[in-house]
């Protein structure tokens, strides 16, 4: 009798632990996909990981993440958007606008928290930016906003350009809007522009034969995430070709390229972060106002502008920006 009853409560505490770890809440998933590659955004998913953090959770301890990459093809995004949306994620994290749109376009019921640089009234995303609605948020940066500045800053340099080429992705939904912006500041300025097209490494190498051909004074690239990871190209190729250009992201002025001049994107992904949190924690995203992340980065290299014969910009002499001698 005594034997029974102690092997029926060695049982019984066998049992218990499994029985506790039933009742536990299973780990909320995290969708994230993004439009570039997972190496050229390392920065800004650390960031991501960090706004996770200050809401109090921890990537592998109290919540897991599904990465997505499309890897800057555009096409594959409504197929990984609808993989996450299969595996019944918690939130998914979307950047930037065409990962965005195809997040949007694959469910209205779970959370999706933008990062972007357009307008996501105007794409139809949101209905405002104080009063979101439905189960779309997220965190606005200026990149898009910044075209005309960048279009200015390189005339600024290179003040005797007639001619300033500007390459676009034809594949982001900005496209046509960034042209708008483009073709506004080009008369403001009295300068011509040609619209050049890049959705691949080729077509980027290609737009710099064209540049060469056009005899262009310069070259601005346009706003978007593909592009924007390609700044290490975009570095060796102006430098190879001698053309005073401007880019997005930092590295770029970094690597040997004249200016960059873009938002903060570590600051807009930290800012994403806390929003993919708080929604975990319960808050509803049609209720959480979009936010704007309004870091900008400006970048000059001397050392670059010297050997392409440009002269000291009056934005560094006016002591704005960081300077690379």
């Amino acid at each position: 009798m005594r034997r029974r009853t102690f092997i029926s409560l060695v049982g019984g505490a066998a049992a218990w632990p499994l029985v506790a770890r039933a009742q536990q809440p299973a780990m909320p998933f995290v969708g994230f996909l993004h439009a570039s590659s997972a190496r050229r955004y390392a920065t800004e998913v650390a960031a991501f990981q960090r706004g996770l953090r200050e809401t109090g959770y921890f990537e592998g301890q109290n919540v897991a993440v599904e990465y997505r990459w499309a890897d800057g093809y555009y096409d594959r995004l409504p197929a990984l958007a609808a993989d996450l949306v299969r595996r019944h994620v918690a939130v998914i994290a979307a950047a930037p606008l065409p990962a965005a749109v195809a997040a949007k376009e694959a469910t209205d019921t779970i959370p999706i928290v933008f990062e972007l640089g357009a307008d996501p009234v105007r794409h139809g995303l949101v209905r405002s930016l104080n009063r979101p609605d439905g189960n779309v948020t997220g965190v606005v940066n200026l990149s898009n906003t910044l075209v005309p500045k960048k279009v200015q800053l390189i005339h600024e340099v290179v003040p005797n350009a007639e001619l300033i080429a500007v390459v676009l992705n034809p594949d982001n939904p900005n496209f046509q809007f960034a042209m708008d912006d483009v073709q506004a500041a080009q008369k403001l300025l009295g300068m011509r522009v040609e619209f050049l097209q890049a959705r691949t490494v080729s077509d980027i190498d290609e737009s710099f034969t064209t540049v060469a051909k056009l005899r262009a004074g310069a070259l601005v690239v346009g706003p978007d995430g593909y592009l924007t990871s390609q700044w290490e190209r975009f570095a060796w190729l102006a430098t190879r070709y001698g053309v005073p250009a401007i880019h997005e992201h930092g590295e770029f002025a970094k690597a040997g390229g004249l200016m960059s001049y873009g938002a903060d994107l570590a600051d807009a992904y930290r800012l994403a972060g806390i929003y993919t949190g708080r929604i975990l924690k319960g808050d509803k995203p049609g209720d959480l106002p979009i936010q704007q992340a309004t870091k900008v980065e400006l970048i000059i290299n001397l050392k670059t502008a010297k050997g392409l014969g440009l002269e000291r910009p009056a934005t560094v002499r006016d002591g704005t920006g960081e300077v690379i001698e």
